[in-house]
């Protein structure tokens, strides 16, 4: 017997710009989504500003909007319906029970890091960061690894409105060196933090190569400084480009994303 209810209109709409964007696959401009769908303009206004704080859309510096980190957080939530994730989620287990290190997968959002998954069981001492928390971009490793992939021209926009924060005596505050860091992690695929985000933690991380100029995603690995001996060091760096390389085999990473957000939406 069918139910009796009433359908909710703006929900709808809601879906159907999120339909939009996934089958599009970029970003979109506010005249476009009413052009392209014939709804009320305020209607539409008031429908993407609401996503964006909601974080199922994001709105970038260009004015347009794409689709937001939360989804990626939903995603994980719906039993593991993210490709991205699931395709990721071994690797971290695998570095977390071989080396006991915490080891995260993250995405760049706006100045913000993104935790999207984790690997933190098998050890005695966690780093206390959940999933669905959000970094400063300039906070550790991660943001080093994810800003590494951005053109040259981005990073010194993001670097125009913020500016690195003295966490502990090793942080680099100086601009010009920050840059240099990023470059390095361009040239060798490796982002390192010794003890610059939290005293008496390293981190190490990569960069994950996407295809896609809206997403940049990135892995890394969290321990105690008495855990990160320069041999264990040289041994997570080298686990981890492979991660990388098996990953890039394996897939076209351009196609996970979208694959991804028509599966969460249709």
């Amino acid at each position: 017997m069918p139910l009796n209810y009433k359908k909710v209109p703006a929900i709808e709409k809601c879906f159907s710009i999120l339909s939009l964007m996934a089958q599009a696959k970029r970003p979109f401009g506010y005249n476009e989504i009413v052009k392209n769908l014939e709804l009320n303009k305020s209607t539409v206004f008031n429908i993407l500003h609401t996503m964006n704080d909601l974080g199922i859309l994001e709105k970038g510096p260009d004015g347009l909007f794409r689709l937001g980190p939360r989804l990626f957080i939903l995603g994980k939530a719906a039993a593991g319906s993210s490709e991205l994730i699931q395709t990721i989620h071994p690797y971290l287990e695998s570095i977390n029970n071989k080396f006991k290190l915490s080891t995260f997968l993250g995405i760049l959002s706006n100045h913000d890091v993104v935790i999207l998954d984790k690997a933190d069981s098998a050890q005695k001492i966690k780093i206390s960061s959940e999933i669905g928390m959000r970094i400063s971009v300039l906070a550790g490793v991660a943001g080093k690894a994810l800003l590494s992939q951005l053109p040259d021209a981005d990073i010194d926009q993001i670097l125009s409105q913020i500016s690195p924060k003295q966490y502990t005596p090793r942080t680099i505050i100086d601009k010009g060196a920050y840059k240099k860091e990023l470059w390095r992690v361009r040239e060798t695929g490796l982002a390192y933090d010794r003890e610059e985000y939290i005293e008496g933690l390293i981190a190490v991380g990569v960069p994950l190569q996407t295809n896609r100029e809206d997403l940049q995603a990135a892995v890394w690995s969290v321990g105690l400084k008495q855990e990160f001996r320069e041999e264990t060091m040289t041994q997570i760096a080298g686990t981890l480009l492979t991660m990388v390389n098996e990953i890039h085999s394996r897939f076209s990473m351009s196609s996970l994303p979208s694959r991804q957000m028509n599966e969460m939406l249709n």
